[in-house]
């Protein structure tokens, strides 16, 4: 019987068959062309040898892919076959399925990682909630490692340069056969860089980097508020064998305020006013963040938790145009001092009282005496 036949055609199933119907194919022919069935047939073994061997090839999904890719060729050199197994030519086989997926080589120096993109950094700053609301530009100072001068980064000496690795033959990682599987790991040598350095650079002792303080000037736009992330680029730490910088964040803290709390662009003030201001109504002047007095218009009666806003003069839109509103918070305080003449004032006041002043607290009393009978 001939070797040539595709492994689908001895099953008769599509090359798109499921496991299980490949495994349906293979019960039913092996029953029929099994030797203890078919003694002493020629033909019968033949072909049960042939079914058997295609099976066990498509059974395997790892084997189905080479198989399906490359062929009968894909067993070549021992392969998956039996005996005396070789697995060094199926092992690339296997890469160039799977090496996208499983970290391949993909190509000679792929595994090389000798110029690599250094660390970012963070840098937390705090500022007053008057500075958020007009920016500030500040400066700020960072202890970095940073590329060394004289070798440009590279770690070697002044007029030399890294060679190949001659473990790695500069890929970086180095395969190892463990039955049936190819274990890469990073060379031992060098490391992974994939190059080695025989005269490393005086300055950095072949490393490439120096420890560094440098001073950024940094602008904060009006606006920002806690937790804001300013990104600086390539200010981070410089990357190995003159990869690039990575880049620097600067996370902003707002302070507590003493008057104003804060919600996006929205500013809050409790105001406490006389209850005199509150029955009769008038104005208060309450200072903003932009150094300018507004005026507060309080109608007359108002009661303490009622807010009233003044549009447009709250916090600047981050990166747009416009601010948000303030929001005032009433708090109507009782005297605590009273004069003579203020006592007699509020004597005959109360003594006009029919009720009608304060509709709230009349009612409750009315609703209680109703309830007590």
């Amino acid at each position: 019987m001939s070797t040539d036949i595709d492994y689908y055609e001895l099953l008769g199933v599509e090359r798109t068959a499921d496991g299980q119907t490949i495994k349906s194919a293979y019960r039913k022919l092996a029953m029929q062309y099994h030797p203890d069935k078919n003694a002493g047939c020629k033909d019968s073994e033949a072909k049960f040898k042939a079914v058997s061997e295609a099976y066990d090839c498509l059974k395997d999904p790892q084997k189905r892919a080479a198989y399906d890719r490359f062929g009968k060729a894909a067993f070549q050199q021992g392969g998956f076959g039996g005996g005396q197994q070789d697995f060094s030519g199926f092992s690339d086989i296997f890469e160039n399925i799977f090496g996208e997926f499983m970290g391949g080589r993909g190509g000679p120096g792929a595994g090389r990682t000798a110029a690599r993109r250094g660390a970012d950094l963070r840098y937390d700053m705090e500022i007053s909630l008057e500075e958020a609301f007009a920016g500030k530009a500040a400066e700020i100072t960072v202890d970095v490692s940073a590329a060394c001068e004289p070798c440009g980064g590279r770690g070697a000496k002044p007029g030399t340069s890294a060679r190949s690795c001659p473990t790695c033959g500069g890929a970086g990682k180095v395969r190892a056969q463990q039955g049936f599987f190819v274990v890469e790991r990073a060379c031992p040598t060098c490391h992974g860089a994939g190059e080695v350095i025989a005269e490393p650079c005086a300055a950095c002792h072949g490393e490439g980097q120096v420890d560094k303080r440098k001073t950024l000037s940094l602008n904060v736009p009006p606006g920002v508020d806690e937790g804001t992330r300013i990104r600086m680029t390539g200010e981070g730490e410089a990357g190995a064998r003159g990869g690039p910088s990575g880049d620097l964040y600067v996370f902003i803290h707002v302070k507590r305020h003493p008057l104003f709390e804060r919600e996006g662009t929205t500013l809050f003030a409790r105001c406490p006013i006389s209850f005199t201001t509150a029955a009769l109504g008038g104005e208060i002047e309450v200072p903003g963040l932009d150094g300018e007095t507004h005026q507060i218009r309080i109608p007359a009666g108002i009661q303490s938790g009622k807010q009233i806003s003044k549009r447009g003069v709250g916090m600047p839109v981050l990166s747009g145009r416009g601010r948000g509103d303030m929001v005032v918070e009433i708090q109507v305080e009782t005297p605590t001092k009273l004069s003579s003449r203020q006592k007699e004032l509020l004597e005959e006041f109360r003594a006009t009282e029919t009720g009608d002043e304060c509709p709230a607290s009349h009612g409750f009393f009315s609703k209680l005496k109703a309830a007590l009978g």
